[in-house]
């Protein structure tokens, strides 16, 4: 009896000498892979294994794969798949309960897809624990042990048990930064199917004259390396700018990573952008690879640049001029060559006044100044997007529209459009949904776009002076109405009148604001 218990409190002793060297492995070792691996390692000379694997379920794909292994060549791992509910390591994860199997040569749960069957002659025994938290579960931790003895499975499966709680942040870490990769993958992937179906000259669609000469400049900076800031309104393009000026630039192989700063609070958008070391602030629970980190050796696009707070524009700063940044709580310096490319609908320059942007990051950004002229400015290439736009909406909705009626040509024509490019796309797939005879009308385009355009608002109000002077009114209403989107005090401010001033001559001339804000 006494034996009994000295081996009991021998094998106890064993098993918290494991669980504290994975403990210490898991705090001290920074590098997820690393740490991953050496846990396993760890677990094969301490409990005898055969081989050992962690596999992560993927949110994005749906399916579990090996991420880190032992006793297993590369070619057999990259077999290692399994669906949720699929084999044993499936139905661990889908339940979230361990598996023991004592025999692995008499149970059909027992893929193989690793080849750790191979030779039928050998008793082993199969333990598969999950990666969990709460209800959580994240994949999943299996051994293999040669020559098992019955009892000791159970105290076995209990410490690994234990062993995939102590991994579970790791693991997590692991898949998110995979799934990002991943996503980041998945966007250069459609990026390139849209440079594919975009016509030869680029991302960008336009013959006009104000698109030759910025087409020609967008060459000119590909080749280049320099810093680009981009300027024009809301729904001008500006990030097919970007991206058109990275997938023609040595770095087109490379990432091109997207970060809108008017989206991001600014206290985390610094942690967004250069990422944050564990512990380095509440609710920073592991470490997170930022956008500049993904973005290395490819290209960032920081839209919306003039919404950035003030001190991480410092930070951006010595980015541009040192090529170096730490992450958030962090004494390494890393490296960052990464091209930069800027855009806002703002003027800096009013900002630098301000004190609300910095005056030598602007000059920095603003090495070469690009700017995307509105719609208005390029009506010439209106038609062009259209029908752009019209074959892009057939094909998703599965719509033959075979062309567009003069009437909506000539209200598309004769439109503001304060909402440029973006605006019109929005009009057009509006349009496609609605067409059910291979023709867009007017009927199908939104209700500002259906009023009178000047040509016939002049035949309207024509002959004496006053007549065209209330036409030459009626037009300038109409065009204050668009820009402001049907808000009257805007519109009022715009034409220097007062609200009621303004609701007078819109009883005059029977215009009716809600169709705009309708619009």
């Amino acid at each position: 009896m006494n034996n009994e218990c000295r081996e009991c409190r021998q094998d106890h002793t064993v098993d918290l000498k494991l669980i504290k060297e994975v403990s210490r492995i898991v705090l001290e070792e920074s590098n997820i892979p690393e740490c991953l691996q050496s846990v396993l390692i760890c677990l094969d000379k301490e409990m005898n294994l055969r081989g050992s694997m962690i596999t992560i379920h993927n949110r994005q794909t749906g399916k579990i794969y090996i991420k880190e292994s032992t006793g297993i060549s590369s070619r057999k791992v990259s077999q290692g798949v399994y669906s949720p509910g699929e084999g044993i390591i499936g139905r661990v994860v889908d339940s979230g309960t361990a598996i023991t199997v004592p025999d692995i040569r008499n149970d059909k749960r027992f893929l193989n897809r690793t080849g750790s069957m191979d030779n039928n002659d050998i008793v082993s025994s199969f333990i598969c624990v999950p990666v969990k938290a709460g209800n959580e579960t994240l994949g999943a931790l299996s051994v293999i042990l040669p020559n098992p003895q019955q009892e000791d499975l159970s105290k076995k499966t209990t410490v690994l048990s234990v062993i995939g709680g102590l991994i579970y942040h790791s693991v997590r870490h692991s898949r998110d930064v995979e799934e990002e990769l991943q996503r980041l993958r998945d966007e250069n992937l459609r990026l390139h199917e849209r440079l594919r179906d975009a016509p030869k000259r680029g991302l960008l669609i336009g013959t006009s004259n104000v698109m030759g000469r910025l087409q020609r400049l967008i060459e000119k900076m590909s080749a280049s390396d320099a810093t680009v800031l981009i300027l024009g309104e809301s729904g001008t393009g500006k990030s097919l700018v970007a991206q058109q000026i990275h997938e023609s630039s040595a770095r087109k192989d490379r990432a091109f990573v997207k970060l809108n700063c008017a989206a991001i609070s600014e206290s985390l958008i610094e942690s967004e952008l250069f990422g944050h070391e564990r512990g380095s602030f509440t609710g920073a629970v592991e470490r997170r690879i930022g956008r500049f980190e993904y973005a290395e050796g490819g290209t960032i696009f920081l839209d919306e640049i003039g919404e950035m707070g003030l001190s991480v524009q410092a930070k951006l700063l010595r980015i541009l001029q040192e090529r170096e940044y730490e992450r958030v709580g962090a004494n390494k310096t890393l490296k960052a060559n990464v091209r930069v490319i800027a855009a806002t609908n703002c003027n800096l320059e009013e900002k630098v006044k301000q004190g609300e942007f910095r005056e030598d990051l602007y000059y920095r950004l603003a090495v070469v100044p690009i700017e995307v002229p509105p719609l208005r400015d390029r009506k010439a290439d209106i038609i062009l997007l259209a029908d752009f736009f019209v074959d892009r909406y057939g094909r998703k909705n599965q719509k033959t529209v075979q062309r567009i009626s003069t009437p909506v040509i000539d209200s598309l024509m004769n439109y503001h459009w304060p909402g440029n490019v973006r605006e019109l796309e929005n009009v057009i797939e509006r349009a496609v949904i609605l067409c059910d005879d291979g023709v867009i009308r007017t009927d199908h385009l939104p209700p500002s776009l259906r009023l009178p355009g000047p040509q016939q608002s002049s035949e309207r109000y024509s002959g004496d002076l006053q007549s065209r002077l209330d036409s030459v009114e009626y037009e300038m209403i109409i065009d204050a109405v668009k820009t402001t989107r049907g808000n009257l005090t805007k519109a009022s401010e715009l034409l220097g009148l007062s609200r009621r001033q303004m609701g007078i001559r819109a009883e005059k001339y029977g215009i009716d604001f809600r169709i705009f804000r309708a619009a």
